[in-house]
């Protein structure tokens, strides 16, 4: 599953794992606000690894409840993130991510005979260091975003996105360069 290679996600053992692994998002989503110091505990507890200073605004969803899911330090994801983390995603420090932004490391065969008996195949998403992600972006398997970078609201990112640029539209391409220090 991880590896990339063709799978059947309907594997009683791949679906035993993952539903044990959502026990924690559902508590984290009922909490709300309420309870801070719980949320970073569960944060810790379900993801696959929290830096310091992390928060995701509740709700937020995710196939295996964040096990595939790497933070930097200081990364906030607003409100309604969703992961399909069936393959990894890294998240690098200091990224910013707005309300209702989705990241899918899952994708199914062309082969229609593959797609009928419910295979697919999963490729990693990398986000760099001091990314901001607009509100309602899609991140589409094996995408890599470089440090620095700004992708637009409402944008489909498709393919890698290199470091110290704005990026917009659908598909999300280059539209300038950052200067430094702006």
């Amino acid at each position: 599953m991880l590896a990339g290679e063709i799978y059947d996600p309907g594997d009683s053992e791949i679906m035993a794992e993952q539903t044990g692994c959502a026990g924690y998002m559902k508590e984290y989503n009922r909490l709300g606000l309420s309870d801070e110091a719980r949320m970073a505990e569960l944060l810790r507890a379900m993801l696959g690894a929290v830096g310091e200073d992390c928060f995701i605004q509740p709700p937020f969803f995710a196939n295996w409840g964040g096990k595939h899911l790497f933070l930097g330090n200081a990364v906030y994801a607003n409100a309604n993130l969703t992961r399909v983390d069936d393959g990894n995603i890294r998240i690098g420090s200091h990224t910013m991510i707005s309300p209702n932004v989705t990241f899918a490391t899952a994708s199914h065969p062309i082969d229609p005979a593959q797609r009928r008996a419910g295979l697919q195949f999963n490729r990693d998403i990398m986000v760099g260091e001091n990314v901001w992600i607009g509100a309602g972006a899609i991140i589409l398997p094996g995408v890599t975003v470089g440090n620095n970078s700004v992708i637009g609201a409402r944008n489909l990112v498709n393919r890698d996105i290199p470091a110290n640029v704005v990026a917009v539209g659908v598909p999300c391409r280059v539209l300038r360069e950052i200067p430094s220090g702006e």
